[in-house]
């Protein structure tokens, strides 16, 4: 019988939304449940394909304002590219992918920069024909969209009392993506927003996690089930 594919399935939010939690609490709840699962996370850091993505970061090519989006997009669209082939094989083999942060990513921050509506959906036409038609990468089942308000955002970074990136650093930044993620989700098939803060109450890890699996299990088939080992 031949294997199923696999599914495709990203976390993805502004900074300090809880990305890399919920990533890691759907891996173990597949895990829990025998199912094949392999986690790739974006960018890439400390591997050459994000090379140019942590130089723009620290402001080697200016800030962030005077490299654009257009040529930003280009730098972290080629470190998925580096390792696409990869994401592709293993849903081929039956195992379900799980993203941390992806296209979407290119578009929320990226797109924040350009306050023109038909400037930003121009942009989201552009990306998304460089990564997934002149590129070729694979295209997600599901993108969950994790909204946290900037303002809460802004606390939860400060809380992380770790060096910020010149996107972190900027309140104003954070604030347009958390509009334009929103813009995203309103507009696009695909996109699954995760209101983490209702009524300005931030959820629980494992709240926020059961709102995940909710929109995650409709993609999952009990026939997938298997002792497989994961992948991780």
């Amino acid at each position: 019988m031949a294997t199923q594919h696999g599914k495709f399935i990203v976390i993805e939010g502004t900074d300090g939304s809880g990305k890399q939690t919920q990533a890691d609490l759907l891996v173990k709840r597949l895990q829990a449940l025998h199912l094949p699962v392999v986690t790739f996370a974006f960018p890439q850091y400390g591997q050459k394909s994000a090379g140019m993505v942590e130089e723009y970061l620290a402001g080697k090519y200016g800030t962030p304002e005077e490299v654009g989006p257009y040529r930003a997009s280009i730098f972290y669209a080629v470190d998925r590219y580096a390792i696409s082939h990869k994401i592709r094989a293993e849903l081929a083999f039956g195992r379900h992918v799980v993203c941390d942060r992806y296209v979407a990513s290119n578009l929320g921050h990226q797109g924040s920069k350009l306050r023109d509506a038909t400037e930003r959906f121009n942009y989201y036409r552009w990306v998304m024909e460089l990564e997934f038609g002149l590129f070729g990468i694979p295209k997600p089942d599901r993108n969950i969209i994790l909204h946290v308000p900037a303002e809460t955002t802004l606390q939860l970074i400060e809380n992380r009392g770790q060096t910020k990136d010149a996107h972190e650093a900027d309140p104003d930044h954070l604030r347009a993506a958390e509009r334009t993620y929103l813009e995203i989700t309103q507009n696009f098939t695909g996109y699954t927003l995760i209101e983490c803060a209702p009524k300005g109450n931030l959820l629980t890890r494992e709240a926020i996690h059961e709102l995940t699996w909710a929109a995650v299990t409709p993609l999952l088939q009990p026939a997938e089930q298997t002792t497989t080992t994961i992948v991780k």
